[in-house]
Formats: structure tokens, sequence, C-alpha cells
């Protein structure tokens, strides 16, 4: 990718503000004189004679030298100007430092940022001056980067000076220039996250650990240590949100003991920051016990967005001793540790993309990630508890610190890729989520259907809502035919693919609509089964969608992820009519609702034979529905000798077919969804009035409405419904 869609290729960011932290800093030397200029050699040049001292000679006084402190150049830096923003992170200097530079850049398109790449750069080159720090090297990308290289240069600033800010800029591989982003200093630290902590009623949640209180290795500095400040010697700040909330312990259900299932829904019910995106925000539940009696548990890792919340269980760590405090303050990093996406010492090479193991298997890891009873050195070595403990410096292990502070955004940021796994599951063009949405609108994508049958046509409802008393305009194309909405789609495989429609229909007028309280939301049904790249739903197994609205003011809204289920065959006769429905031309006939194209005819003929051969299949409806919408309609087709041909309507025909289609789908989840069914009685109803039968149109109408009461709809889409009846009713009156 190249120009607009890669950030390294050209063009150049000049934000200029400055967020001032103090940071650690390193001595620099300078010699200066009694009035505070620098002689040569260090010492202080002779005072002015006077009357007493004209004939003593001068005499050498030698002073130390004064020190002035410079600041390290380490932490987060940030560019934000334009379409591109960067967030940069230096770290080859100061504690501990893995030697390595990283970013992760976003797009801004109207009121939302979204996550676009990540980069790190493993073994730069570094030269430091009195004036400043060059790093240079060659990064490792997200994506196919058209200038790899990096040339970074930062300036040095004294202790009383605020942080100077650094230049990045891209080379190609032959060191022609691309981008380059002026990066003012953001933090010391390298991420932050928003740390939530709650405790059941009754438990005593942890607060600090004096690491003095007990032997510890030598070297290792007694401190106090918090789990924010154990985190902070790691470079990532826990902020703490200061709300917090009492779980009664009645949530648990009928005991004090929970489940995995109780804490995810108290997660969703008391986590005042919880939401459905990937976002640098974490919970923590100090609860009283789990039903399987663990220590602590990272349970949040059986939906779409993962690790987002964590627990620790009182009455298995609690306590007040110097021993049981310090080793609730290790659980409680530990189980934060796998909300960053790090996994036990002994399985990182099961990540994907995999980690090294350390010493022994990684049961020798020195690290919060090991189990101090399964620490092991070395396979005949000391282990367990009393050994850990003997040799724990209270840190991660190096390439833990690698992931924390470099690790690409999706696998360390709370919400996006699953546990344990890496940027290969899901493609983060199709489903990224914006980090920043004021667009005051909201995208839900919902199936109309709790499972589909194998080989049923696969049609989702989208609904675009108001997120703001005030309402907010934008245009009403939800359709993914008109290009303004996408649907993802990943696959059972893992692979993950658009849905594009068949047809693209340029909607290039300015339709304006307000989205508010008098019009709380918009609705649309859309089949996306078959499209340009064919059939998406044809294996039996569980699908992921997401989709993306493009708003008028050119913000991307998006829905949360969609889980859809698609059911094998539970006979050789479904297997039989589901193959009938899943070739190339019965695809284009079921999203172009019919058709008398002849060089659609071997699709006609197959639906047909559905008709024939399996007439009470559930499946059938949807061949009736396509062949009564085409017959209930004149047919234009255009011959190869240009010889424009029509076929009359068949209302007679189209009737029966959509009447039997309405029949069929009188009871909840039996034939085609709610939309579709509302279309195919107006359009039955259209039929009746071409065969001559106006009172049955009328009749059908009315029905329709009755169908629809009897659903249990929301009274706004109830309204909407009644009002089509209206206008289909006049446009029959009208035909005459």
């Amino acid at each position: 990718m190249l120009g607009i869609s890669d950030p390294t290729v050209g063009g150049a960011n000049t934000e200029t503000g400055v967020i001032d932290r103090p940071v650690e800093a390193e001595p620099e030397v300078m010699a200066t004189n009694g009035h505070g200029t620098a002689a040569a050699d260090g010492t202080r040049a002779p005072a002015a004679e006077t009357e007493d001292t004209a004939a003593a000679p001068p005499v050498p006084i030698p002073i130390p030298p004064i020190v002035i402190r410079k600041r390290l150049v380490r932490g987060r830096y940030r560019s934000t100007s334009g379409s591109w923003q960067l967030a940069l992170r230096v770290d080859v200097d100061g504690n501990r430092p893995t030697r390595r530079v990283s970013g992760d850049f976003f797009t801004v398109s109207g009121a939302t940022t979204t996550y676009f790449g990540s980069f790190i750069v493993h073994s730069p080159t570094v030269t430091t001056t009195a004036s400043q720090v060059k790093i240079e090297g060659t990064g490792t990308f997200t994506w196919s980067a058209g200038a790899p290289k990096i040339r970074l240069t930062i300036g040095r600033a004294n202790l009383f000076e605020s942080p100077k800010p650094g230049t990045l800029e891209f080379l190609t591989a032959s060191n022609s220039p691309g981008a380059t982003y002026f990066c003012p200093f953001e933090s010391g630290f390298f991420r932050t996250v928003s740390y939530e902590q709650d405790s059941v009623a009754g438990t005593v949640p942890f607060l600090s650990y004096n690491t003095g209180s007990l032997p510890q290795p030598a070297g290792s500095p007694a401190r106090v240590l918090t789990v924010p400040g154990a985190f902070a010697e790691a470079g990532i700040e826990l902020l703490t949100t200061g709300g917090t909330n009492v779980i009664p312990v009645g949530a648990a259900g009928a005991n004090a003991k929970w489940n995995d299932a109780e804490l995810h829904a108290a997660m969703v019910n008391h986590f005042s920051g919880f939401t459905n995106t990937p976002r640098w925000q974490v919970w923590m539940l100090v609860a009283t016990s789990h039903d399987g009696g663990y220590r602590g548990i990272m349970f949040d890792y059986g939906d779409a967005f993962q690790r987002q919340g964590a627990a620790v269980f009182y009455d298995a760590i609690g306590g007040a001793d110097a021993a049981t405090q310090r080793s609730q303050l290790r659980t409680y990093v530990h189980e934060l540790g796998h909300a960053f996406n790090l996994l036990h010492s002994w399985q990182k090479n099961l990540a994907n993309p995999p980690a090294p193991l350390g010493p022994n298997g990684g049961l020798g890891d020195l690290s919060w990630m090991n189990y101090d009873w399964k620490y092991q050195q070395s396979a005949n070595g000391p282990g367990g508890a009393a050994a850990y403990w003997a040799a724990f410096p209270f840190q991660f292990t190096e390439n833990e610190l690698v992931h924390l502070r470099h690790g690409y955004y999706r696998n360390v940021v709370m919400g996006a890729n699953a546990f344990g796994t890496g940027a290969a599951e899901v493609d983060p063009d199709l489903f990224d989520t914006p980090l920043v949405d004021n667009s005051g609108l909201a995208l839900d994508l919902r199936s109309p259907k709790s499972g589909f049958a194998y080989g049923e046509p696969v049609v989702v409802e989208l609904k675009l809502s108001g997120t703001e008393l005030r309402g907010r305009d934008t245009h009403g194309y939800l359709h993914p035919n008109d290009d303004l909405v996408s649907i993802a789609v990943q696959q059972p495989s893992g692979r993950t693919v658009r849905y594009r429609p068949m047809l693209r229909h340029c909607v290039d007028e300015d339709r304006a609509v307000r989205v508010g309280v008098d019009k709380p939301a918009l609705y649309e049904s859309a089949y996306i089964g078959f499209g340009a790249d064919g059939f998406l739903f044809e294996a039996p197994g569980t699908y992921r969608l997401r989709a993306t609205y493009i708003a008028g003011d050119g913000s991307r809204i998006l829905s949360p992820v969609l889980r859809l289920r698609v059911r094998p065959p539970a006979t050789r006769a479904d297997e039989a009519a589901a193959e009938l429905l899943l070739g190339e031309e019965q695809g284009q006939l079921l999203a172009l609702l019919g058709s008398d194209a002849s060089q659609l005819g071997k699709g006609v003929s197959a639906i047909e034979t559905l008709l024939d051969r399996f007439p009470d299949h559930p499946l059938a409806v949807y061949g009736r529905l396509v062949k009564g919408i085409n017959q209930q309609r004149d047919f234009k087709e255009l011959t190869t000798d240009k010889t424009l041909r029509v076929r009359e309507a068949n209302g007679t025909e189209a009737a029966s077919l959509l009447g039997q289609v309405a029949e069929a789908s009188l009871a909840p989840e039996d034939g085609v969804d709610n939309v579709t069914l509302n279309l195919a009685m107006r359009t039955q109803a259209m039929a009746e009035a071409k065969a001559g039968h106006p009172e049955q149109a009328h009749d059908v109408l009315r029905q329709l409405v009755r169908t629809f009461e009897n659903k249990n709809l929301n009274p706004l889409v109830l309204d909407g419904i009644r009002q089509q009846a209206r206008e289909t009713a006049e446009a029959i009156d009208a035909a005459g």
C-alpha cells in the first residue's frame, strides 16, 4: 500500500503540543568558574586586584564541577495532526531498556479515530551526543510498508527543561525520504490503562506489600509495591478510575461461590467502563471464591471482546501476614498480566505468534506470570515456592517487557485479539473499532433467526439509531448494496471476507435524515448470502459478522460483532434441497429476487426442481419468494440482437406463491424474516390487484398489519409498517 493507504509514504505532521511529565535523568558534567564562566583548565579565574593584594600572586583554587543532569530519552511521544496519528514508544534509555522503538498508527475520519497498524524496530542503532539522540533501524510492520526504515531524532533536555520532541522520518529501502512526523513528548509511560477495581462485600482488597518484609534476592531493592506500582516498573501506567462498586454477594447466585457465567454477567452489570470495543481499560473483581477453587482468573475469554475482566478470590488468597500479602500481590499482577495477553511462563510458545520459552521450558522464569509452586530453575535444580521467592525480583521477564511495551496494538489492548492469539486472527481493516466516537450514531447488526439451516439464504437486519437527544443528521442509505455500509464476515475456517454486492448502487443524492427523537432509528434488511464473491455461508459452522456505516461527515460507525450459526443438514432430503439453492445462478436469483434472464436458466430450473421435489421442505419458501416476486412484475429483457422483450406480470401466480410464503412465515423463526415478510405481503397485495382482485388486495394489507401487531414489535416499527400498508393501498387504488 502506498500514498494515503500507507502512513510511511509521503506527508508530514506538525503537531507541537507538549505534555510534560518528569522522567528519569542522567548526569552531565560541566566546569564553571567563580563568576559563571568556565576556564579552559577548570580552575577559577583570578579576581580583580586590590591595594592589599596587588603584590600577591594569584592562588588557583580548584573547585569541584557542578553536575547538571539531563533527562533520559524514553517514554511515549505522539503526533496528532492531519489524518494520521502516531503513538510512538522510545525504549533505549532508563529502567531496563529493551533497546526498541515501536508505534501505532491511527486514522481520523470525521468524528472517529480508528486503528490502522503497528510497527517495531527491534535492533536500532543509537547514537548519543551532547545535544541529541539519533535512533536508526528497519521496522517490522503489520502492513507492507513502502518506507520501512526509520530515523528518529530527539533533542536532549536538562532536568529543568521540558522533554524535547522527536522527529521521526521514514525512509524507503533505497533511503529515499517518506513521511515525517513531529512527535511531542507525552508520557514517561509506554502505555496507559484505565484500571477499575471492585470488590464483593466482606472481602478485603489488597493494598500494598513491602518487598523487604521477607528475604528477597540480593540486588533487588526493598520497596513498597502496589499493583499499579508493579506495572509502573514495567513502564505501564495503571490509572485508577476512582469508580468502585461493592458487589452484593447475592449477585453470585444461591451460594457465595462464583462461576464463569456469573463473573461475566457481573462484569457487564457492574464494570462502569465495560464496552464491546478495544479499549485500554480493565476491571478487577475481588470476589469471595470460585466454584473451581481458583485463586484468580482472567475470566473474560468466551466472547468477541476478550481480556477486559479478571478476578481474584479472597477466600483462597486472603490474609494479613507478610507471606500472604506477598502472594496476593503476585496473584493480582498475574491475572492482570493475562488481560494484557500474557500467557503463563510455560505456555508462551502456544501463542500466535509464538514467544520463546524461558529456562527449563519456561518453568525457570522468574516472572509474575509463573506460579511459585511450579517454578523449577532447571531439570535437576531447586524448585517450588521457596526457591521462587528466594530468587524472584518482583518483575516481568525481558520478553514480557517487550510484549507489554511494544507488542502490536491489537495483541495487547483489552478487547481486541482473543487471549493467546496475535494479529493473524482478525483482519484489522474489517473488524477494528474507532477509539473515539463522537458521531452521535450507533449501528446494530442483527440476525432474524437464532440459526440458519444449511443452504438457507442468510438475511441480516441493520438498525441505525441516534445516541443524542437533539438528534444527528446523516444520510439514510443503510443497505450494503448502496456502498455506504459494508459487512465483514469471518467464516468458520478463520478466513475473513467482505460482503460485496453483485450490483453496486451509486447513491450520489445528498439525502439527509435526522435520527433522534422523532425518528429514533432507521431499519434495513439485507440478503448477504450471495455477492460478488459467491456464497459466503455455504459451510456449516459459526460465523462472525460486523458492519460499518460511513456517516455523512465521514465518521465510521461500527456495529457490535454478530455471531451467526449455520446448522449442518439433518437428513439427506435437507442436503438435497439445500444443494438446489447453492448453485451460482441460484445465488444470483436470490440476490436479484428472481429474473427471466436466459443466462440464469439453469438456476431457474433448479428452483423449479426444488418446488417440485420438495414442496413441503422449509427451504421451498425461498423458491416461492423468488419466483413470486419475479412473477408479480413485468420483466424486460434486452436480447442479444438488441430487441427489448417484455414478459408481462402474472398476478394470479404471484399472489398464490407469495400467499404461501406468508402462510409459512407466521410462526416465529419459520419462513422468511419480518422485513422480507413485509415485502412479500405488500407484493402479494399488488399481485392480487394485477390479477383483478382489488378487494383481496386490501384484505392482504389488513392481514399484513394484523400479522405484525401480533408479533409484539416496537411501536415505532409497527407505525412504519402501517404507513407502508397505507401507501401500498393508495398506490393500488391509484392504479385502479
